[in-house]
């Protein structure tokens, strides 16, 4: 396992399993909940990931624009003071809209039901309009 400081405005980065072969990147965007709990890992859109903690929204933006796309996020709502996973996902679109990308898998591990919904519901949104371009 690899890890970088896990101090306020900085990431973590680690590979899920020790044998990873594959390099998909995760990001997952959450104040709280630790990616390298297991419990966690039902979550994850993809097989084996190389997962980036990011745990706020100006991380977020910073990350994707200085890396490029990932290929996965996984969203909480809440996102402790600050901008929250919604507006993350809005930034999100937006990004994909001038940048000609499309959203990469994603799912959703907030405990916010409403802010959860809404996140749904743009990402969805937003893919079926731009499916057919």
């Amino acid at each position: 396992m690899e890890s970088h400081s896990s101090r306020p405005g900085e990431c973590r980065r680690y590979a899920t399993e020790s044998t990873v072969t594959e390099s998909q990147t995760l990001l997952w965007l959450d104040d709280e909940r630790d990616p390298a709990e297991a419990r966690w890992h039902a979550y994850f859109p993809i097989s084996l990931p190389t997962v980036i903690w990011i745990k706020s929204y100006d991380e977020f933006v910073e990350w994707i624009s200085s890396n490029g796309m990932p290929n996965a996020i996984c969203f909480d709502h809440d996102l402790g003071h600050g901008p929250s996973g919604f507006d993350a996902a809005k930034w999100l679109t937006e990004f994909c809209l001038d940048n000609g990308e499309r959203i990469p898998a994603w799912n959703i591990q907030s405990a916010n039901p409403i802010g959860k919904e809404n996140i749904i519901a743009l990402l969805k949104s937003f893919e079926r309009i731009t499916e057919n371009q």
